[in-house]
């Protein structure tokens, strides 16, 4: 079946532009007056739902890191899902950064637990390095148009070298092969606007090879890190995204801490988060212009 999922991200990425905020919320982010009189879950969605009230207009999803949450126990999973409910009464895109690589039985929990129930989300990232085997037990909900992944490809860390940049017998680096395999799973899935639902996590922060990656995984849909905090500049961005689509990019600590960054007044940190995500929007539509008149 043809993917609606893709369809309406990549609709959104038209509309909105490529800013995926990502909600990597820590406790140490939120401001005192919000902390001081709530408990960890409240403090954590009413921050969250500042955020995301400020930058829905501006902002093509938002990715939701469950590190953060499970970190603080059964009241940080509360505020995880107490958040990705309110962005789908809100309609907005949900990428749940959970980064699952079982396999078999395991992953079709997996599946349960993050495609349906109180953690559903649209979209999902896993790790494909244990093989392709890893990804199949998803499929069954991609296969019906609403849900889809994003697999690590080529990550934005640098250990990345230490296993994506091996080459096999033909000279063809790890990330190669895995991301053209996940690829090739998503084919028969393919929306209308060309892409598979089926993505890659395509960091921006080794860009000698970007052009070529773009090129040779034309129909997957990027999610890119490393944008601001680890380095990446819209340039780099830039080379990863056709006509300024084909991508979102996430920034998390950049928005969110906006408000420390400018030295305001932190009462005003969801306006100010509205302005990063503004401005890293203008900053990339700049650099995509930029590099089609190359």
């Amino acid at each position: 079946m043809r993917s609606r999922i893709i369809d309406k991200l990549y609709k959104r990425v038209e509309e909105r532009g490529v800013v995926c905020v990502g909600l990597d919320t820590s406790l140490d982010y939120i401001p005192k007056f919000i902390k001081n009189s709530k408990s960890a879950r409240e403090a954590i969605f009413e921050f969250n739902k500042g955020i995301i009230d400020a930058t829905e207009d501006v902002a093509s999803c938002f990715k939701v890191q469950i590190a953060y949450y499970e970190a603080l126990g059964i009241e940080g999973l509360l505020a995880y899902r107490d958040t990705l409910k309110y962005l789908k009464e809100k309609d907005l895109i949900t990428i749940a950064d959970i980064k699952r690589g079982d396999i078999a039985a395991t992953a079709k929990m997996y599946a349960k637990a993050h495609f349906e129930g109180d953690f559903e989300a649209d979209f999902i990232t896993l790790n494909p390095y244990m093989g392709m085997d890893s990804i199949e037990p998803y499929i069954s909900y991609i296969e019906k148009g609403d849900k889809g992944i994003f697999s690590l490809v080529r990550t934005s860390n640098e250990g990345a070298k230490d296993i994506e940049y091996i080459k096999d017998k033909d000279g063809k680096n790890v990330y190669d092969v895995v991301g053209k395999k996940v690829l090739d799973l998503g084919m028969k899935f393919i929306g209308g606007c060309g892409y598979t639902p089926m993505g890659g996590v395509i960091g921006c922060t080794h860009i000698e090879e970007g052009a070529k990656i773009r090129e040779y995984l034309k129909e997957m849909f990027f999610l890119i890190p490393g944008y601001g905090a680890q380095g990446g500049k819209a340039e780099d961005v830039a080379m990863y995204l056709n006509n300024g689509n084909g991508g979102v990019v996430n920034s998390s600590r950049g928005i969110l801490l906006a408000y420390r960054k400018n030295g305001a007044d932190e009462k005003d940190y969801a306006k100010c988060a509205r302005q990063e995500a503004i401005r890293m929007r203008d900053e990339i539509k700049m650099a995509v212009l930029n590099r089609g008149n190359l």
